[in-house]
């Protein structure tokens, strides 16, 4: 049964221009959600993909940082949030980028995000059964067991839309820093991620926050997210150092999270850290030329390195109480800069691949 139409602006493959396709939407069956989408932000992942970076079955719809609003709920049945709290028409929320099955190995070992059924939304291929996945369109079809949260009213949808992805993956990244009152971080990137995490380490009670980045203009915006320090890289400059030697009595930063992926900040971060430390690697989820590791420096200074990539449910829900928490403290609004109408989507993702903002957003017209 047939309850609305949808539109959707579908991605064919890299650099080829995305299309307006109207479909059926279908009513949603047992444990499935119809949203009416509000907004949705471009995150690096969706411009890589347009740009060939990064492969995702075609047709598809992009976008993951979606926000929404109820639209429609299974004929008679009762439905919760993550939290339990009830779910009816009108409902602003957001949702796991991933939906995991909860038995496989890899789920059964807290790694749900690397579940072995994985469904990822934005990067699965349109299917004509199924309304679209994918946040660039004017509804999003939700799959039973999908992890879905309320979003709290105060919060602007600027602010709440990046959560499922920017806000959550840096909650992530913060939990396994393991930040105390008196560690100094060190943040590689400051771009959304960096910035996110600048202001989660401050909130944290980091002593100090030195948040690095090639871009200048980037870094203007870094003390408004708690950094004590922003510094800019430059060919041969030994700021970065200078600061590190200052503000840990030469000892090194008991944490680093490298947010930019860049091989040069890797091989940067590692000699930054003191005897101890943990270096959290989340930026390269793109491919890079090798990094070469120095297994007897690791051993000798007792180091530990993580990846991160995505999150799990519970790091979306700390990521809407941090946003509640915290909205006021750090101008996370100001990080969306533009706005584009569906229909525009394809300027939409020439203007963030161009200009370089943190974040566009798309809604629907």
């Amino acid at each position: 049964m047939t309850t609305a139409r949808a539109c959707a602006m579908v991605f064919d493959g890299p650099q080829r221009p995305l299309r307006l396709l109207e479909m059926d939407l279908p009513a949603p069956a047992a444990g499935e959600l119809l949203v009416s989408v509000a907004m949705t932000t471009l995150c690096g992942s969706d411009l890589h993909t347009f740009q060939g970076h990064r492969s995702t079955p075609c047709p598809t719809v992009l976008g993951h940082e979606v926000l929404g609003t109820v639209a429609a709920l299974p004929p008679g049945e009762c439905m919760t949030d993550a939290l339990n709290q009830p779910l009816t028409v009108g409902d602003r929320v957001t949702w796991s980028v991933v939906i995991h099955c909860g038995h496989c190995f890899f789920c059964r070992h807290n790694l749900p995000q690397k579940c072995e059924h994985l469904f990822k939304y934005g990067h699965e291929q349109l299917q004509s059964q199924h309304g679209p996945s994918g946040g660039l369109a004017d509804f999003c079809h939700l799959k039973a067991g999908t992890t879905l949260f309320r979003v709290p009213d105060e919060l602007d949808d600027r602010v709440a839309c990046p959560a499922n992805c920017a806000t959550a993956t840096a909650r992530a990244a913060l939990q396994a820093a393991d930040i105390s009152e008196d560690s100094v971080v060190l943040i590689q990137g400051c771009g959304m991620l960096g910035l996110t995490a600048s202001a989660m380490a401050r909130s944290c009670g980091a002593h100090e926050v030195i948040i690095c980045d090639v871009d200048k203009s980037r870094l203007r915006r870094a003390k408004q997210f708690g950094a004590t320090h922003a510094i800019e890289i430059e060919p041969l400059g030994n700021r970065l150092q200078q600061i590190v030697a200052e503000t840990t009595a030469d000892r090194g930063v008991d944490v680093a999270l490298e947010m930019s992926g860049s091989p040069e900040a890797i091989e940067t971060g590692i000699d930054q850290l003191r005897t101890g430390g943990r270096f959290i690697w989340v930026g390269a989820v793109f491919p890079t030329r090798p990094v070469p590791l120095f297994a007897e420096k690791i051993v000798r200074k007792m180091l530990t390195i993580q990846g991160i990539h995505n999150y799990a449910p519970s790091h979306l829900a700390d990521a809407l109480t941090f946003l509640q928490q915290h909205h006021r403290e750090f101008p996370f609004a100001t990080l969306v800069s533009k706005s584009f109408p569906l229909s525009e989507a394809n300027a939409a993702l020439k203007f963030a691949a161009e200009s370089g903002v943190l974040r566009v957003s798309v809604c629907p017209d």
